[in-house]
């Protein structure tokens, strides 16, 4: 059986645990971190904050920012912390326009998926401007595999407008080729849409290679389709409205690949250890 891939002696230690659950029915990651969530912190000690990456245990990162580095600076910095970059978030807006340019900085950091999480759309986002991202993801996924990468989308939530029998999401799975493009399910950008996590890696299944675990505060009302909420609705996992007992279930189940944490609280530091302890205790 594999277990979450942080330094479990590392986590162990930190968090004070003395035994991880190793039965059938528990939680295997792999478990990273994107790093986004401290870029607070990043913004001020890059060193400092790369090391407090390692601390906590971590040892596969999603990449965005560099903090005013180079690629090839802020690689140098992850490798010297046994960190190890697996998927990149990139504007969109260079995913449509030099897909190339993208894969040769993906390089740098050997990344195996290459993607963004928003999409630039003037009012709702609609079947149009859906086909015409579904268009540049499948065109960058080609150029993306020349280099042994994959392109990816993630979820952001204002996705989830009805359209005919279905979502605009629906047709934006439709529409991309599963061999070119896969899809990071961020599982608050799910729920506060008022969609299901479970229900939506039932009906993709393998689509989903990645995952974001988050967890939204209790009482915060679901069901708009802005893709945006306060930050501080952003809570430790397992502290919030999320089954994730079901969610955590049915994403192995549905074959995801790499799970990582982003938690885009003012409260990060003090949450993700929480964060990492709910994953070590978690069963079905």
């Amino acid at each position: 059986m594999k277990f979450i891939t942080v330094s479990l002696a590392a986590s162990v230690a930190l968090l004070g645990l003395q035994t991880i659950p190793a039965f059938a029915g528990s939680y295997q990651g792999p478990t990273g971190l994107q790093l986004y969530s401290l870029r607070a912190d990043f913004a001020k000690d890059v060193p400092g904050t790369m090391k407090f990456v390692k601390d906590l245990g971590f040892r596969e990162v999603e990449v965005g920012n560099t903090y005013k580095l180079t690629p090839v600076e802020f690689k140098k910095l992850l490798d010297a912390n046994n960190l190890k970059p697996i998927a990149g978030h990139f504007p969109y807006d260079r995913l449509r326009n030099d897909p190339e340019g993208v894969a040769q900085e993906a390089k740098v950091y050997g990344l195996k998926y290459v993607g963004c999480a928003w999409i630039p759309h003037k009012g709702n986002f609609d079947e149009a401007q859906c086909r015409a991202a579904a268009e540049v993801f499948n065109k960058a996924g080609a150029v993306f595999a020349k280099h042994g990468m994959k392109c990816f989308y993630h979820v952001h939530g204002y996705e989830f407008r009805p359209l005919g029998d279905g979502t605009v999401f629906d047709l934006l799975m439709a529409q991309t080729d599963p061999k070119l493009v896969t899809f990071e399910m961020d599982i608050l950008w799910v729920m506060f849409p008022g969609q299901c996590p479970v229900k939506l890696f039932e009906k993709y299944g393998k689509r989903w290679e990645l995952v974001h675990l988050k967890d939204l505060k209790k009482g915060v009302k679901t069901g708009e389709h802005t893709g945006h909420t306060d930050v501080t609705n952003d809570v430790a996992l397992g502290s919030g409205q999320m089954d994730y007992s079901a969610i955590l279930k049915a994403a192995q189940k549905a074959g995801v690949k790499y799970y990582f944490i982003e938690d885009e609280s003012p409260s990060v530091r003090e949450q993700l250890p929480q964060s990492l302890k709910f994953l070590q205790q978690v069963k079905w």
